[in-house]
């Protein structure tokens, strides 16, 4: 199962977990599965038509998903997905 790993503030709405093990095949399933368990995760990383907002930045195998598949990227059972909220200041 893939581990997705949870940045520290969305850790409130996994229970201050930092990794959750999340069943899917393709991340559009295990995002669907993560927020399905953590509720308070879809407002924080969905927007209202159900993709990424801008400003998350996901990772599988280390990689930026907009340069694989999108929320097609295929993941194993050993893959590591990364949330990554975009930080901006200056």
């Amino acid at each position: 199962m893939p581990t997705v790993r949870i940045p520290t503030p969305l850790r409130k709405q996994t229970d201050g977990r930092s990794q959750v093990d999340v069943a899917g095949d393709d991340l559009r399933t295990v995002v669907a599965n993560l927020t399905a368990a953590h509720p308070g995760l879809a407002d924080r990383i969905l927007d209202e038509g159900g993709d990424l907002r801008r400003f998350v930045n996901v990772f599988v195998r280390d990689e930026d998903i907009r340069f694989q598949d999108g929320l097609d990227t295929a993941v194993g059972d050993s893959d590591v997905v990364s949330i990554v909220p975009a930080v901006a200041g200056g």
